[in-house]
């Protein structure tokens, strides 16, 4: 276990480009400082779904108000939904982004992280996903401010473009319980199965060009936003998501030493 007390650890940011290896180092930073996972992708997972279990069948641009650019008065989404459930209005807003496959502006985005953070007491989370703009990342100190909470630290895992794409295109996940399979470093039984006997598959986005949109994506957007928590005094601390010799006992020492580090300054 590590020497720094994880009574003392109320939040961490993981930030890295997509393929960096995060998981492996998020693993860690669970265990060791007793924290959960806050990921982006479930928040969206979760308000997607409860809006989906509503079972509202009609034209979603109806709240939409095109002049203005923007949803019409939450009253009114109420009255034309028929229900006051903030869950429910929160996932349509949502939706109606991710439909037209729109990218989901940073307003929604932002009342979507708050409400899952606030479920948490805006208290031992790992945020991953989250800040990935500058605008976010203001949203995020203004949030930790109004709650007396704080990031510790923001871990980033770094990984060359190459190494990535090199390792992304050969990524496979189960369909069914989520493992990660690598065709090289960590296969699927027989190039094909997961442990949990369903056949496992390679992710749309797992091309190398949408990679290299990807990457293109976290050096315009994300880092200025890591570099904005940095400006307001969160340390980074940086960590490698290669390691010549990838075990979990590596991995542990590479994360708790770099974090060590920072503590004994």
């Amino acid at each position: 276990m590590s020497r720094i007390d994880s009574n003392n650890i109320t939040n961490i940011v993981v930030a890295g480009k997509s393929g960096a290896g995060k998981q492996p180092r998020i693993d860690v930073l669970k265990e060791e400082f007793n924290l959960e996972q806050l990921s982006t992708g479930n928040i969206f997972r979760k308000y997607l779904g409860r809006f989906n279990e509503y079972g509202y069948k009609g034209d979603l641009d109806v709240f939409w108000d095109e002049k203005n650019q923007r949803f019409v008065p939450d009253d009114i989404i109420v009255e034309k939904l028929g229900t006051n459930d903030e869950d429910v209005i929160l996932g349509l807003k949502a939706k109606y982004f991710v439909d037209k496959g729109l990218f989901v502006p940073d307003y929604i985005t932002n009342q979507l992280f708050e409400a899952y953070f606030a479920e948490r007491n805006f208290r031992k989370q790992i945020l991953d996903g989250y800040p990935r703009t500058v605008d976010q990342s203001k949203f995020l100190l203004g949030l930790l401010e109004k709650h007396d909470s704080r990031i510790d630290f923001v871990l980033l895992v770094d990984n060359s473009d190459e190494r990535i794409i090199e390792r992304t295109v050969k990524r496979r996940i189960c369909p069914k319980c989520g493992r990660v399979y690598h065709l090289e470093y960590k296969p699927p039984r027989d190039g094909r199965w997961c442990e949990c006997g369903a056949e496992v598959i390679q992710r749309s986005d797992d091309t190398e060009e949408k990679i290299r949109s990807r990457l293109k994506e976290f050096k315009e957007k994300a880092l200025p936003a890591i570099n904005h928590l940095r400006d307001h005094g969160i340390p980074v601390v940086t960590v490698p998501g290669h390691l010549e010799e990838f075990t979990p006992e590596n991995v542990r020492k590479s994360v708790m030493g770099a974090i060590e580090k920072l503590y004994q300054k």
